[in-house]
């Protein structure tokens, strides 16, 4: 896969460039906006993580691009100098003049106005093959997750992120942060780059850390019976897992037995099955649902 054409080189989390910060302050409060951080809005203003964001994605630059949470443009406007297509997405309606001036010209951008998590991300022409986003923190587990199978195209992930939310992504067996969604995750892809991220390069600064992560594609997203088998095995992480699963109406005989060809022990505990595992279970167990 080709790199995206050549771009400065970037600091991991040093201080934004200053006129980018100002930039954002001053057409915010040129409209009259504050940031809703009700909505995660908390706007990425250092260029050189924008252009390290597009460098560890590699995409190739005939790409089409999907960004969650456009907010100001600052992102969209890089995707647009280095994709074919971007897909940019953003729910607060108030943002319409400013991402739209910062787009001008820009005939290779499509903004979709709505919630990314009720929108109907298949049906986007054409298909996006990478991800690129600044996520909102409260929905950027359930999006990533959902991408993974939602949209089978989309071969690399390379978002901003919670600090730890990206624990808990690339948590590996037997880590306190591993859990369903690392499993699912780590079902469809491996992170390939993370580096963690100060609150400084944002606006308004975020009470937490973050962290950029990036993610390439290596099989196809869990199927339903298999998320509903991951859900299920760490319903209650303290019980083994033939006890979640024989409470989710497995036999507790055929799981046991499952595990043993695996070589693990019977009272194996949910976190320490790695996803290849997990796999495995939901191809040889009678399960019961596929919701």
């Amino acid at each position: 896969m080709n790199s995206p054409p050549p771009t400065p080189p970037a600091s991991s989390a040093g201080s934004p460039a200053p006129n980018t910060r100002v930039r954002v302050i001053r057409v915010l409060e040129a409209h009259g906006l504050t940031p809703n951080t009700d909505l995660g809005q908390h706007f990425l203003v250092d260029e050189n993580l924008v252009d390290l964001s597009l460098r560890e994605a590699h995409f190739r630059p005939g790409a089409v691009v999907l960004e969650i949470g456009a907010g100001v443009g600052v992102l969209t406007r890089a995707l647009a100098d280095h994709a074919r297509h971007v897909h940019a997405v953003e729910i607060d309606t108030r943002l319409t003049p400013i991402l739209a001036d910062v787009i001008q010209g820009c005939t290779n951008v499509s903004v979709h106005w709505g919630d990314a998590l009720r929108m109907d991300l298949p049906a986007l022409s054409p298909a996006p093959d990478a991800m690129v986003s600044n996520l909102p923190y409260s929905i950027a587990t359930p999006l990533l997750l959902e991408s993974t199978w939602q949209l089978p195209t989309i071969d690399v992930w390379s978002v901003m992120v919670q600090r730890e939310v990206a624990d808990r992504w690339l948590a590996s067996p037997g880590d306190p942060n591993y859990g369903a969604p690392s499993v699912l995750i780590q079902i469809a892809a491996r992170p390939t780059f993370r580096r963690n991220v100060g609150r400084e390069v944002f606006v308004p600064r975020p009470r937490v850390d973050s962290a950029l992560v990036v993610l390439r594609r290596t099989g196809p997203g869990a199927d339903p019976a298999l998320r509903s088998l991951v859900r299920a095995s760490f319903a209650q992480r303290r019980k083994t897992l033939a006890n979640n699963l024989a409470a989710a109406g497995v036999p507790r005989d055929a799981v046991t037995s499952v595990l043993d060809a695996l070589g693990l022990p019977a009272a194996a505990r949910p976190e320490h099955l790695s996803p290849d595992h997990y796999r495995r279970l939901a191809d040889e167990l009678p399960w019961p649902t596929a919701s």
